[in-house]
Formats: structure tokens, sequence, C-alpha cells
């Protein structure tokens, strides 16, 4: 009965988002009371099960995913961005323009949430078109692809950080993975892929072509490649160091403390104000005035994250999710597969993959309690799930076909088939790692 409930719980969770358009907190809200309620809890039990969900999922990520959004809006707004574009166009040259524009969005795509680095990039993208007469969807998918990877599998980004919490996996180590499946998902979706879009010459809208700021007024080069890479570099080695050295060594108890997520970022930040602001004589006030718009951003994000924190304990709590661990195991079915399958099937009703993700975690966590899997690989497959197939219920979707130019038939030969790739070659790159890592 309880397995009965919650498919009709996740049938109104997608007819609320994408039939109704109520805003996913609040569905998440109402989903996750009337599930509760629909198997006997006590509205007290419900309502505690749910404030508890969301305190304890808010409560370690808080401060990672907001200051990693105020290092990602200083980064996009005090032109350190834009260096490192810069940079690699001079390095690379037109000839490999691609594989410039890859290897900037992935680095810049670390530390910018992917609406904020879809805005960036893509001027970048249509002013390059037009200035070298290249085919827009060419240059501009393999960068996207970059972009939606980061977005997926690699902290701090919000829903591969939630999943972490939700999975009680190790951040570093899910970091070092994340760039194993990273790296081949980016290549083949992108550049890859990239050689098959020639064919698609519409020219994308004029107005939507870059303004950028002087040269003479960027931070340099080194001030911009460490702000967007310090937190890799601190929380890596980190990780890196307690699988070689012992715990008790001087270098393993100082990143410890430095390569905590949370401290990692913050000094990240203490960073990026003073090479990106003071160093350079702007004003403090402007910078307080970008971090908080940056609070702001990512404040909706803040409340989905909680909703599903909410969903998983009402599972917990009402015995849905031991009952759904003992239906998975009677299917035979991996949990790698499991959370993938699961998390793509409401990424291709949703649209949302943040939602996709943190709604199957409540379903698969249970599921790996102990498990002799990694969990680091569940959260990979989860995001890689998370990104399968997007189409017309993802503003994604829309984004990219109005900003390109393309017809929906277009954007799904594109974009879609993008997504799809980044997906499935992320699945089967988390079964390689779970292959070397369990023989």
């Amino acid at each position: 009965m309880s397995f009965v409930i919650l498919l009709t719980g996740i049938l109104l969770l997608i007819l609320f988002t994408t039939w109704a358009k109520l805003n996913a907190f609040l569905s998440f809200l109402l989903i996750s009371m009337g599930i509760g309620l629909a198997n006997g809890m006590s509205i007290d039990s419900v309502t505690h099960s749910v404030q508890t969900g969301m305190g304890d999922i808010l409560g370690s990520l808080l401060v990672i995913i907001v200051v990693g959004a105020m290092i990602g809006k200083l980064i996009a707004e005090y032109g350190a961005a834009q260096r490192i574009v810069s940079a690699f166009m001079e390095w690379f040259g037109r000839k490999y323009l691609v594989w410039a524009l890859v290897i900037t969005a992935f680095i810049v795509g670390i530390p910018l949430f992917y609406g904020i680095g879809f805005v960036l990039m893509v001027p970048l993208i249509i002013t390059l078109s037009y200035k070298y007469d290249i085919p827009a969807v060419y240059i501009g998918l393999p960068m996207l692809a970059s972009l939606s990877v980061t977005h997926g599998y690699l902290p701090p980004h919000p829903s591969p950080v939630a999943l972490i919490q939700q999975y009680h996996a190790d951040l570093g180590l899910t970091m070092l993975y994340g760039f194993l499946v990273a790296i081949p998902s980016v290549m083949i979706a992108g550049p890859l892929f990239a050689t098959t879009l020639k064919k698609y010459t519409r020219k994308p809208l004029a107005t939507f072509a870059g303004k950028t700021i002087p040269d003479h007024e960027l931070p340099g080069i080194a001030e911009s490649f460490i702000t967007a890479l310090l937190p890799v570099v601190l929380i890596g080695t980190q990780t890196v160091l307690k699988l070689m050295l012992p715990a008790d060594s001087l270098p393993v108890k100082i990143f410890n403390v430095l390569g905590d997520p949370s401290i990692a970022l913050l000094i990240t930040l203490a960073y990026a104000i003073y090479a990106l602001v003071l160093k350079r004589g702007k004003k403090l006030e402007g910078c307080m005035i970008s971090m908080g718009e940056a609070a702001k951003d990512i404040s909706l994000i803040l409340l989905i994250i909680a909703g599903a924190g909410a969903l998983k304990q009402v599972l917990t709590d009402s015995g849905t999710a031991a009952q759904l661990t003992q239906l998975m195991k009677g299917l035979h079915l991996h949990p790698i597969l499991a959370a993938w399958f699961i998390a793509a099937f409401i990424r291709v009703c949703l649209g949302s993959a943040t939602v996709a993700g943190l709604t199957a975690a409540g379903m698969i966590a249970p599921m790996i309690v102990g498990s002799s899997i990694n969990p680091s690989l569940i959260v990979l497959a989860t995001g890689a799930g998370s990104l399968m197939f997007s189409h017309v219920n993802d503003s994604g979707f829309w984004l990219f076909k109005e900003y390109f130019n393309l017809t929906v038939k277009e954007t799904l030969k594109t974009w879609s088939l993008m997504e799809s790739i980044v997906s499935v070659v992320g699945l089967f790159m988390v079964g390689v790692i779970y292959f070397f890592t369990h023989h």
C-alpha cells in the first residue's frame, strides 16, 4: 500500500509542477504531508518530519551553497570569467576554438551556477559566431555540455552537494570521481558530438551578442584562475592526502581544516574580495550588493532542496523507504542503475535536474544503507540520471532554443541529444569506476 501511495505522490508532484505550474517548494511540502497522512502518520508526526528533514539537509548545505553562489557572482561581475576566456582564446587560437571554449566553460562552470554561466558565456559564443562566421551551435553546444556536466556532477553546485548529504558521501572523493566522470562526458557530448552540428547554420539573434569589459579593466590571469580553482585545490588536496598519508600526520591535520568545504569556500570568498575588488580599487559596497544578489538568486534552489529533505524524512518516518528498499532488493536492480533510472524518469517527467536528483535520492538512500557500494558513485549515478533528455518542460531547453534561434525540432536534435549523451556516458563512467574499485 505504501508503494502505491508513493507512486501517487510522485504522479501528483509531476502534475503540480508541470500542469498546475505550482511552485516546486510548495509541491514538495504538499506531497510530503500527503504521503505521511496517507500512511497513517498523525499531523504532529508529519509536521515534525517535515521540519526535521528541512533542517537536516539545509544545516549542512547552507554555507556551501550560499558562499559558492557569492564566489560565482564575483567571478562573473568583476571580469575573472572573461579574463579566463580571453586567456584560452589567446593560447588555443581559432583552429582549436571549440576546445578553448570547452575548457573555459569547465573551469568557470565549477564555481558558477548553470544559469549564470549560460547568460555569461552564450553572448560570447554569439559574438564569436558573427566575428568568425562559424555556426553558433557548433561552437556553443560543447561549451554548454561543460556547464551541464559541472552542474550535474561537481560540488559546490547545489544538486551534487545536496545528494552528497542525502547519501552521506565524502565530498572530496565525490569531487575526485566526478572529474573522472565529467571529463569523458564533456569530450564525447561536446567536441566529438559537435562534429555533426556544422549543418546548423541558422544565425542567432544579434541582440544577444555580448558586451565585454575592456581588457585594461579585467583582473590578472593569476587572480582569475586562483579564484575559480582554489576551492577545488583545497578540497582535492585534502582528499588526496587522506588517501596517501596517516590520519595523524601534520599535512592531513592542516588540510582537514583548509579542505573542509565550508572553510575552503570562505577562504576563496575572502581571496576573491581582495583580488577582484579591493586590490583593484573597487568599492566594497558594490561587492556586498553583488553578494546579496547572489543569495537572492539561489533562494528558490534552497527552498527546493529543503522540500526534498522534507520528502525524504517523511518517506523514512512513514516506513515507505524501508518497503521500497525491500521491493528494490526483490527486483535485484543494482543501486547504481536504480539511482540513474529513477532520476532519469523524474527528469523527463518534471524537467528540473535538481528536483529529479533530490526526489530520486529520497527513494534510493535507504537502499544503500549497509551496502559496500561507495555512496559517491550513487551520487554521480543520480546526477547522471538527472541530466537525461532535457526537452520542452525544461527551461534550459527554451533558453537554448531562443538564444540560438532554432526550431523545436532542431533543439531536440541538438540540445536534448547532447544532454542525453552526457547522462549515458556519465552512467557508463560510474560503472567503470565501480568495476575497478570493487575488483
